[in-house]
Order: structure tokens, then sequence, then C-alpha cells
């Protein structure tokens, strides 16, 4: 294996892919951003992103693909519960000298506890709660859209999609909300009916911003979706506090968004986090170095 000279941390989701190099003195040299990561999606589809978005940093570095050889990668990517996908991605060939893989849950864990013991939920596109304890790491959801990720923005999106189409039936009220995701699909049916067969979970995510928006202008069926995401929000902090958690990190644009939302016994709970879950992947990089190293 080539010297390390270059730690590499990669966030990815099922939105967006982001990619950081430091220097082994943790000195940040570049950062990008690209599409989804998830290794559900196939792990060509997500190396293929977070290649890209590592390029693009390195470009910012001045450095170019025979640097690659020189990193030790820090991978905490959407789906890597999923020990197929696990095997799967990792047996796909890479250009880097080293590569470590974990959950997007478990690296947010390890960059909001600066390493240490902690709990955090993540809900973004999906959501996952994780709890490391002891040496052991606890883990409630995060079995993916559509069969787990309550809390996330999909699930808030294919619910807002559902209701919007009992909506055109007359069967609930068509709030503006409605009215606006309608217009989304040029008030034809047919359009949701065929986006729906290709629709991946960021596509259903991309409704959340307008849910938050509207309901802050008292949007009954936004007021309802997020009464909804924020109840799903508190079972799942639950769960990790019957695990023996105490404070929870809310990470990701929905957790970060819901606060207000949630009981005041939940929101006692919040903690804030210390880093993000790049700096837990760049944690990841450095670890597998050190292992290298020895």
């Amino acid at each position: 294996m080539a010297d390390i000279r270059y730690l590499v941390g990669v966030d990815g989701g099922g939105t967006s892919c982001r990619a950081r190099i430091c220097d082994l003195d943790g000195n940040t040299l570049g950062e990008a951003k690209t599409g989804s990561a998830n290794i559900l999606l196939g792990s060509s589809v997500a190396m293929a992103s977070l290649n890209d978005a590592i390029a693009t940093a390195a470009s910012q570095a001045n450095l170019n693909n025979s640097d690659f050889r020189y990193m030790s990668v820090g991978l905490a990517l959407a789906g890597a519960e999923q020990q197929e996908a696990w095997y799967n991605f990792m047996n796909h060939p890479n250009p880097y000298g080293a590569m470590t893989l974990n959950t997007d849950a478990y690296g947010a864990c390890l960059g909001a506890w600066g390493g240490k013991d902690g709990a955090i939920l993540i809900a973004g596109t999906g959501s996952c709660g994780i709890l490391l304890k002891d040496g052991q790491q606890h883990v409630v959801g995060g079995r993916e859209f559509p069969i787990s990720d309550q809390g996330g923005g999909a699930v808030m999106g294919l619910r807002l999609i559902q209701q919007v189409l009992l909506s055109v039936d007359g069967i609930v009220e068509q709030t503006p909300l409605a009215r606006s995701v309608l217009e989304y699909f040029n008030h034809d049916i047919d359009n949701v009916v065929l986006w729906s067969k290709a629709a991946r979970p960021c596509d259903y995510a991309q409704f959340s911003p307008s849910i938050f928006a509207h309901a802050a202008q008292g949007d009954k069926l936004a007021i309802d979706m997020l009464s909804q995401t924020a109840r799903d929000i508190e079972m799942w902090m639950n769960a990790l506090v019957m695990r023996g958690a105490d404070k929870i990190c809310l990470m990701g644009s929905i957790a970060e968004r819901i606060h207000a939302w949630l009981v005041p016994p939940m929101q006692q709970r919040i903690a804030t986090p210390q880093g993000d879950a790049m700096d837990g992947a760049i944690a990841m990089a450095r670890s597998n170095h050190d292992l290298y190293k020895l």
C-alpha cells in the first residue's frame, strides 16, 4: 500500500454526497458536493458520485488522479447497514490507498460527539437513530424508504403525494400546498402516476421545503404533515432513550428544523452536535490510516 498523505471524508445520503480532503494534520484542502451516494441504489451509482465528489475536491487542492493512491477514505454512506450492499460496494474497484465504510448515521454520531459515546437521530432524505455506548452500537430505524425512514423527507413527500391525490378525489380538503404540488405536475394525475414509477427517495424529499414553508403560512395539510413527522421523530428518540441515551443530537435537513414541533420533554433531550458526519468520516479515515501504520 502506498504511503497515506491525505485523509478523505465522504458523507453520502439519498440526496447528496459531500467529500472533504484534509492533510494528515486535519487542515482542509478541498471540499465538494455531488449527487446521491446511497449504496442501495447500486454500488456503481454510489461509487460514481463519491469519485466525482473526491475528484472535484482534489482539483481544489491541486491534486489529480495520480494522488488518489495516497488517500485514506472514510465513507459514511446511507445503505451501508445492509450487508449485501456493503459487500457489493467494498468489492467495487477503487483507486484509493485505503477505504473504510460505515453508515451515514455512524459517521454523524462520531462527528456529533467528538468520537465519544452519545446518541443522534439523523433525519434528512431518510432517517436513522444510533447510540454509541460502552463499545456497542445500537441502531433504530434506517431500513430505507419506503418500509422505514419515518421522520425523513422521503416519507414526508410520499404522504404528501397521497394526500394530494385524495384531495383530487374530493376526500380531503385541497389546500394551497396541495395545489402547488398539482401545479408541479401540470395538474395531470397521469404525470403523478408515471413519475411515481421511477421516483427515488430524493425525488419525494424535494417537497419537504415546501411543506415547511406552507406550514409557516398556516396551511392545514402542511401543519398535519409536520405534526406527523414530529411524532415519528419522537418515536425514534424514545427508542434511543429506552436503550440508554440521555441527550440526543438531531441532525439532517428535517431534524434540524423540527425542534419547535416536538413535545417539551423531547425538546429538553436535544443536544448541540460538536461536528457533523463529515467530521466523523474524517475520523474514520484517520483510524483506517492509523491501522495500516501498525
